[in-house]
């Protein structure tokens, strides 16, 4: 007798590796007029008031426990490995203290807080630290802001609207332009502070390391003392791309309540501090809240990561990966997208990543399926199990999260349920259910700016956070929550019909796995159309051209005719013409960073691409079709006829 051969399991029949996580508790009320309210039966344990003796806690109990690293110099592609610059706990409190003594003695606070405009460090970090210690806010604020703008726009907005007392730079060189600005400030300069290249124009310029030298004293622990749940602890910043910036408080109730949430959600392990590799930007709440925070709750060690998910930057993320096991791990989709090519590519990295890996986390936008499904299949041959991918809902405005996908599942979609103490309100409105928000991480109201906080919070109190949601099942909502769109991105077609554009460009990416990541056009024309960047190594795939770059992909007849078969797949399956994608086009140029095309969190500003590339957009709609668009409307037009 034969026997029929086996095929192997589905990634789907793999177990997950173990983790602590809280089972779903979840109630819900439905009002008259279809209004729905969710909220957690979870109780979080009790948290701290002042995040600062999350850092005194490890610096008394475990003063050697290493908490930063950070690499020594610039990164060079091809050169041998920097060695990392460490911090313990003990280190961090000390030095923290001092310079919290410091600020003290400069007469800082909400009214003068310190604009901080570099990047991720070691002497960011301390800085942050130290204000929380004494009540004195940072506001770390985007290094485009000063690198890449022509004329300083935002950042003469900033100081109008901050009016900061002292500004921090990392390199006096590279943020020249911003501090001569900053220096010159008519009413009340500001101090500036960098740790290397001072300007030798502006002699008044501090050193970090005198920050350092001063000696903590009595005003210190009466500062710290006076430090509640309303005291603020740093100003963030929107991201400013419909207007200017505004400047939100986070309190330390908020990022308090935030990590007491976290605690009952993913219970700590106090004999397996977390260990990260991470590049997220401070100036965001994912980077400077959910993983900054989270560190220092939990006692954590954080590698700095100077790399970035973009085709010139992420070769230093895998370098750093070569050395760093992380037990989680945290990015954007796009960052996923590059890390699953490369583990695909290098079994021994793969080993590296996995091996004490817990979970997963993504953020900022929807995580395509055929992501999701790549990195589940590299963890089942490398370690036999599934990880464990968690995702989060929130914002700038509540410190960072408000929901939590807390229990395995199959694929991405879901934000999970509101953690404990949050109320999230759903809303009818034009066919979908706007998403509105309370609890003890929401914020107080933007910094300056009563008119615009009167009309982000509705008449019961909740803040209108500007997504629409829907429960994944209508008759469970213990199921869970998952983002409809973002209500300002919506747009109508000629024909009325609304577009959903997050929802139809999350189930775009998901069933055309050949395209990294696309933006949705359409506002008052007769159909939707697509603009696109390629997934290089697939594409290449289908190309049969292992190193095209992606002008020559973006013509490539071969490729062309998988996206038409794609595109004709995934419009039959549509339910009108709003979800329906009638033209696509490859991109031959990746998104821009100068032009805030793509955020410092690495997604993609849908407003600023359609802006920048009006003519491509233009030639999507041209007739005849211009060579390199994909386009299903002859077969259309021909089964119609």
């Amino acid at each position: 007798m034969t026997a029929t051969p086996m095929s192997p399991p589905s990634a789907a029949d793999v177990p997950y590796r173990p983790i602590r996580l809280a089972a779903r508790a979840a109630a819900w009320d439905r009002c008259p007029d279809g209004t729905l309210l969710l909220r957690s039966l979870g109780e979080a344990p009790p948290g701290q008031t002042n995040f600062g003796d999350y850092l005194r806690h490890w610096a008394v109990s475990d003063p050697d426990r290493p908490f930063l690293r950070q690499r020594i110099g610039a990164w060079q592609p091809g050169a041998p490995l920097r060695p990392w610059r460490s911090l313990s706990y003990g280190e961090a409190f000390a030095r923290a203290q001092a310079i919290a003594q410091a600020l003290l003695d400069r007469v800082l606070g909400p009214e003068r807080p310190v604009l901080i405009l570099s990047g991720n460090s070691i002497e960011q970090a301390l800085l942050t630290l130290a204000g929380m210690m004494c009540g004195v806010p940072v506001a770390p604020v985007s290094p485009a802001y000063s690198l890449l703008s022509a004329d300083l726009g935002k950042i003469r907005h900033l100081a109008k609207l901050l009016t900061p007392g002292m500004v921090f730079a990392q390199s006096g060189t590279e943020y020249a332009r911003a501090l001569h600005l900053l220096a010159a400030l008519p009413d009340a300069p500001p101090e500036l502070v960098v740790v290397e290249d001072a300007p030798a124009d502006l002699p008044a310029t501090t050193g970090f390391d005198s920050l350092l030298r001063t000696a903590p004293g009595p005003a210190l622990d009466r500062a710290w003392d006076a430090v509640g749940p309303d005291t603020i602890a740093k100003f963030l910043l929107t991201s400013g791309s419909t207007g200017t910036p505004k400047a939100v408080p986070n309190t330390h109730g908020m990022l308090c309540a935030n990590q007491a949430m976290l605690d009952w959600a993913l219970p700590p392990d106090p004999a397996h501090p977390p260990v990260l590799l991470d590049w997220l930007p401070w100036n965001h709440t994912f980077g400077g809240n959910l993983t900054l925070n989270t560190v220092v709750r939990r006692g954590g060690l954080l590698h700095i990561d100077d790399g970035r998910p973009l085709p010139d930057r992420f070769a230093e993320t895998l370098e750093n990966l070569v050395e760093v096991s992380p037990t989680q791990y945290a990015n954007v989709p796009v960052g996923y997208g590059m890390l699953a090519d490369a583990l695909e590519r290098n079994p021994a990295l793969a080993e590296r990543f996995f091996r004490d890996l817990q979970h997963m986390f993504y953020g900022g936008a929807g995580l395509p399926q055929s992501v999701w499904d790549r990195l589940q299949a590299c963890a089942v041959r490398t370690i036999g199990q599934r990880i464990v991918f968690m995702t989060a809902f929130g914002s700038t405005e509540t410190a960072p999260i408000a929901t939590l996908l807390h229990w395995p599942v199959d694929g991405p979609g879901r934000v999970g349920l509101p953690l404990p103490g949050v109320t999230v309100k759903l809303v009818p409105q034009d066919g979908r259910h706007e998403l509105r928000l309370k609890g003890p991480i929401v914020f107080p109201g933007y910094h300056r700016q009563p008119e615009l906080t009167r009309a982000v919070f509705d008449e019961d109190g909740f803040y209108r956070i500007g997504d629409a949601a829907r429960l994944v099942d209508p008759n469970d909502p213990a199921e869970g929550i998952q983002p409809d769109g973002r209500l300002v991105e919506d747009f109508k077609l000629q024909t009325g019909s609304f577009v959903p554009v997050g929802r139809l460009r999350m189930a775009l990416l998901s069933e055309v796995p050949e395209l990294q990541d696309a933006v949705i056009a359409g506002h008052d024309r007769p159909y939707v159309a697509v603009l696109a960047w390629p997934n290089l190594e697939a594409c290449r795939r289908i190309a049969g051209k292992p190193d095209a770059g992606m002008a020559e992909l973006a013509g490539d007849a071969r490729l062309h005719a998988r996206l038409q078969e794609r595109l004709r797949d995934f419009t039959a399956g549509a339910t009108g013409s709003s979800l329906r994608v009638q033209r696509l086009m490859l991109l031959s140029e990746p998104a821009s960073s100068d032009a805030n095309e793509i955020t410092d969190k690495g997604y993609v500003n849908q407003r600023a691409v359609l802006q920048r590339r009006a003519d491509a957009v233009e030639s999507l709609y041209a007739e005849p079709p211009a060579p390199n668009v994909v386009s299903l409307l002859p077969a259309v037009a021909a089964a119609a006829g």
